[in-house]
């Protein structure tokens, strides 16, 4: 497939790994020469120097026969006239943009987006995907990691294995003797750092990071087995109160168990808008690393902090700085994907990766087979890809043992007739079932080829 990555920041950088890595046509586009240049280094793309929005640029860049173009630049207008001229001058069939600004979003004005007026196939705006990671960091405030798949009848959870859990040094494979009625399955390991998907003699050790798919009823279960204890979220002091901060707000005012929020902001515009958007949740002007302001937030008697300021450094420090005064539980935004190793010395519990989130939306718009969503785990190390099994795809028919897997790829739950089920080897897969499927990196193409449908379908 050809594609042609707008902006090579962040998120343009790591989807241009992606798809490059597997061996996609791609084209990275950027005004700054140094970015550009960095991607052509250090991946197999070809890069352009030069605006985005503009046709010669585009043209360059092999418009006239891209099946695809990612506007994914720092500007909210470029990102919406590049995909505009890709349409009307290139007729590129795919256009997927990325939007900031809350006004562009505004469900009144979606209209704006058809072939006819905006011609974006797909929006992505980075501040509603970190504003629902956090929602779901705080639903599983004993995870690292979180993800919901099957409309929300399963969960991924990243669990890290303590000295005092249970099931130590106890074989996979035993544990679904143990838990027989337990829908949940460990489908990726990371151990000394190398993230690999685990056979049914493997062992869990202390300080492992386990990946586990779980039924949504079997949440709370699973986590106990794995020696975690569930915690209700009824006090939350969020530090930052700019558009992440106030969108979580707003979903927490609106929960039917009412949650307590906090929420401390330094600048003084941005906190009297909160304040005015806000009904229930109480805003303090002030610096989050303020003790005495902490204080006056209550939190020593909070159950998290969530620290979404737009500066990473503040985000750890103000992490840290709740958890000591008293805090049970820290949530960081992190962009830097260096700083991530520091978080676990630090005692942050869980973290949040915009870039991450970010490539996870744009990526389930990629894979190919009837694909209803993707979510990248750690530095693209590995997906977790749901799909609809199609009447011609080569897992139709088979049971899950006699299914050609790779080595690093395991199913995680299927949905048959609208249920959610443990996978067992014995499971035929069949067409119309929805399968969550855990892949290492190198193996997303194989299963991509699984998922895909066969040329006589047509």
């Amino acid at each position: 497939m050809k594609v042609i990555i707008c902006g090579a920041g962040q998120v343009g950088w790591q989807i241009a790994r992606h798809l490059s890595g597997e061996r996609n046509d791609v084209t990275v586009v950027d005004s700054n020469a140094e970015l550009v240049r960095r991607a052509t280094d250090a991946l197999d793309v070809q890069g352009i120097t030069g605006f985005a929005s503009y046709p010669d640029v585009l043209d360059q860049a092999g418009a006239r026969d891209a099946d695809m173009i990612i506007a994914a630049t720092h500007s909210d207008e470029v990102n919406m006239v590049t995909c505009q001229v890709a349409h009307s001058v290139f007729s590129v069939p795919r256009k997927i943009a990325r939007l900031r600004s809350k006004s562009y979003l505004t469900a009144i004005y979606s209209d704006l987006y058809r072939r006819d007026h905006m011609p974006i196939d797909v929006v992505i705006s980075p501040e509603m995907e970190v504003a629902n990671a956090a929602i779901q960091r705080l639903n599983a405030p004993a995870a690292f990691d979180t993800e919901t798949f099957l409309d929300g009848d399963a969960t991924l959870m990243g669990l890290t294995i303590d000295d005092d859990c249970p099931i130590i040094n106890t074989p996979l494979k035993q544990l679904t003797d143990l838990f027989s009625t337990l829908r949940s399955i460990v489908v990726g390991i990371r151990r000394d750092g190398t993230l690999f998907s685990p056979e049914a003699e493997d062992q869990v050790f202390a300080g492992d990071a386990c990946y586990i798919m779980a039924h949504v009823e079997d949440v709370r279960r699973t986590q106990e087995i794995f020696g975690k204890t569930h915690r209700k979220q009824e006090r939350v002091v969020i530090i930052g109160g700019g558009n992440v901060g106030l969108m979580v707000a707003k979903e927490l005012e609106q929960r039917t168990d009412r949650v307590r929020v906090k929420m401390i902001e330094r600048n003084r515009k941005s906190a009297e808008r909160a304040a005015e958007a806000l009904e229930r949740t109480i805003v303090l002007y002030g610096d989050g690393m303020d003790v005495s302001l902490l204080a006056e937030a209550k939190i020593e008697r909070a159950d998290a902090v969530l620290c979404v300021t737009d500066d990473d450094k503040t985000n750890m420090l103000a992490s840290v700085r709740g958890k000591s005064e008293g805090c049970h539980m820290a949530i960081a935004l992190i962009n830097d994907p260096t700083l991530e190793p520091l978080m676990d010395p630090l005692g942050i519990d869980a973290y949040i990766n915009p870039r991450s989130v970010t490539v996870s939306s744009i990526l389930r718009h990629f894979r190919h087979g009837r694909v209803r969503s993707v979510y990248s785990i750690g530095d693209a190390e590995a997906e977790v890809i749901e799909a609809e099994v199609l009447s011609t795809s080569p897992m139709a028919g088979q049971t899950i043992r006699n299914v050609d897997f790779p080595e690093g790829v395991l199913i995680g739950a299927v949905r048959k007739a609208g249920k959610v089920r443990r996978p067992v080897g014995s499971m035929v897969i069949e067409e119309g079932d929805q399968v969550v499927i855990f892949a290492l990196a190198k193996d997303v193409p194989e299963v991509e080829r699984l998922l895909q449908v066969s040329i006589d379908f047509f």
